[in-house]
């Protein structure tokens, strides 16, 4: 796979330059997404900007605009542990993205986390499942594919 290159823009926001399409990035671990979800919990604030551009001779250009403060705090976080110039380390805070933004608005998942002052949950079964399931042409999660990877209920959790 080819290398991606990281830059700083004139303006200081962090470019992460990808020569190939979303598709390509490996599936990972639900260790890989245990470790990304306790990092986005402890991460600090206060990050740099940043922008992913997905670039390959068989698609259009993609930017993703990691420009939300959560969002480009956990791109940090997972920089310093997983190294987002790699794949596998791009496609970790993908499926991080993906699976926080699918749960912001997929009602059935709600049976997968819990909420509470303690904070957020995730069941096991949910990051196997993000870790594995295939990632859309714009970096997010389809329903019915990361669905399918999940058992009939959810067992409860520890």
């Amino acid at each position: 796979m080819p290398a991606i290159l990281t830059s700083i823009s004139p303006a200081g926001e962090i470019l992460h330059l990808v020569p190939h399409a979303v598709a390509a990035l490996p599936p990972v671990t639900r260790r890989d997404m245990e470790q990304a979800w306790e990092l986005a919990q402890t991460a600090a604030n206060n990050p740099q900007p940043r922008t992913i551009r997905f670039s390959s001779p068989k698609n259009p250009p993609l930017d993703l605009q990691l420009a939300d403060s959560d969002a480009a705090s956990w791109a940090s976080a997972i920089d310093r542990a997983k190294n987002l110039s790699t794949a596998h380390g791009l496609s970790v805070l993908l499926r991080l993205l993906a699976l926080v933004d699918l749960m912001s608005h997929a009602p059935w998942l709600r049976a997968w986390f819990t909420l509470s002052r303690a904070g957020l949950t995730l069941h096991p079964a949910l990051l196997q499942a993000a870790a594995l399931s295939p990632l859309t042409p714009t970096g997010g999660f389809e329903e019915t594919a990361l669905g399918a990877l999940l058992p009939h209920e959810a067992a409860p959790m520890e």
